[in-house]
Parts: C-alpha cells; structure tokens; sequence
C-alpha cells in the first residue's frame, strides 16, 4: 500500500508541475521517498524511468499545444522548461520524430502519452498498469451510436526484444502515424494501452466502418527504418460501438478490449455491436 501512495504521489506532483521547473529530488521529496527508491519502483512498476516519463509528458503537452494554440515554438519550448528552442527541438524529435513546425503540418494527434494510471491489487505491488482515458471518455459521452474502430500491434513484443525499446517506440508512432493521417478530420485517435489504440469514428454505417479499417490495415508490412534494419509494422482492428451516453467509465476498458481480442481471434476487422 505505502508503494501505491508513493506512485500516486510522484505522478500527480509531475502532472502539476510539468510546466515549472522542478528536479528529480523534488519529486522524490514530495512524495517522501528516496530518489534511489523511486526511480527503482517507477521502473519496476511501469518499466519505464522517471526522467523519460517526464520528457514524455512534456511532448505530449508541446504536441498539443502546437496544434491547438497560437503559441511560437520558443514560447512552448519556455513553457516547458527548455532554455532555448534548439534544445527543445532535439527533445521534440526523439519523441515525434520530427520537428515541431512539420510537425504541425502533418499530424492532427497529439495523445502520444497520456498520463499513466495503476490499480492497487491488493498485494506488495501494483499490477494493472493504465492510460487515462477520461478525455475519451468524455467524448464518447457526447458522441453515442458512432464505431470505435480499436487497433492492436502485431508482433510489439518481438520488436522490443529483437531491437529494443526505441525501435518499438518508432512502431508505435508509425502505427498512430498511419491512423492519423488516413481517417477523415471528424474522427478523434486515442492511445488506450502500451501498443492499443482507439479511433472514435462518427460512422453509423458498419460497411464504412469496414472500409476504413481496411485503408489503414492495407499498410500492413510496411517498413520502418532502425539503426539500419528494416522492420514490418502492421495491426488487427477490431470495432465496437458505444450505445447510449450512460457508458461507465470503469467499463470502458472492458468494451474496447472486447473488440481487441476479437481482432486477435479473427484475419478480418472484426465488428461486435
């Protein structure tokens, strides 16, 4: 229990603070815990450190704020805490994997790391490891009897293992490249899990449905590029459909996984209404 509070701690002190300027000391301080202890829980926890959860969030919140605010890079990059454009130009890149001025050009997603949510089990650890999804939910709220289409990677722990983390970070950001730029303006991308995604259509029609998720999986096996190798990215999609505006937030993992593991059990996009 005191390692859960410990976690909770940690990432609510860096939500609040990810525009000031704060060291990893004042993380562990704030949660009363020792640096060497929280960075070993964090990346026990998440498998993932603390100081690129940070760089992560940050680029999440830069990445929005290019696309929905008016801002100059060097006023986002300020904001942030780069001291100077360059500097956060570089950081920008080895998240998004371009700069931020094309960046704004070519992308209408931004959620490439929402803020990490964990259940506590019961035991000495936390083993359910969560995205928040509450803008998502949100609009699913407002935008009832359309389909999600929700796809899953193929193969992302083979990546991981046979190239490395990095390498499956690019996969990831091929696939949610891929979602982005070939669904229509109206519809809104969500990352769900570490290698799941959400597309929340404003289809009724599950033929158009269909149509789509077959656009975006005609990609499959295409190639991306890492440290000189090339690897194949591809996805399954499977679709559900959201009914009603009283969804459950704690229900919502439930309902999109659903079509996930349908579209693990069958070759085509698979449809559960």
């Amino acid at each position: 229990m005191k390692n859960f509070y410990i976690l909770t701690d940690a990432i609510n002190y860096i939500e609040d603070n990810l525009c000031n300027d704060f060291t990893l000391e004042d993380v562990a301080e704030a949660c009363y815990s020792s640096l060497s202890g929280l960075k070993k829980l964090f990346g026990y926890t998440f498998h993932l450190g603390l100081k690129e959860y940070i760089s992560k969030r940050r680029m999440t919140h830069a990445a929005q704020d290019l696309l929905k605010l008016d801002s100059s890079i060097t006023d986002i990059a300020l904001k942030y805490q780069y001291n100077s454009p360059e500097v956060f130009t570089r950081a920008f890149f080895k998240i998004w994997g371009t700069t931020p001025s094309a960046f704004k050009k070519q992308w209408r997603f931004a959620g490439i790391f929402p803020k990490l949510l964990f259940e506590y089990d019961g035991g000495t650890i936390m083993s359910r490891r969560k995205l928040d999804l509450s803008e998502l939910y949100d609009l699913l709220k407002s935008r009832t009897n359309s389909y999600v289409l929700c796809f899953d990677m193929i193969e992302m722990e083979a990546i991981n293992c046979n190239y490395g983390r990095e390498a499956g970070d690019k996969a990831i950001l091929e696939c949610l490249r891929r979602i982005d730029s070939l669904s229509e303006e109206s519809c809104l991308l969500f990352r769900i899990g570490g290698d799941e995604f959400a597309l929340v259509t404003n289809l009724q029609d599950s033929e158009e449905v269909r149509k789509l998720g077959h656009r975006i999986l005609a990609l499959n096996g295409q190639t991306i590029l890492h440290n000189n190798a090339e690897i194949p990215i591809g996805m399954r999609a499977g679709c559900t459909k959201i009914i009603g505006s009283n969804v459950r937030y704690k229900d919502l993992y439930t309902d999109l996984y659903k079509a996930i593991e349908g579209a693990r059990e069958n070759n085509s996009i698979y449809i559960m209404v």
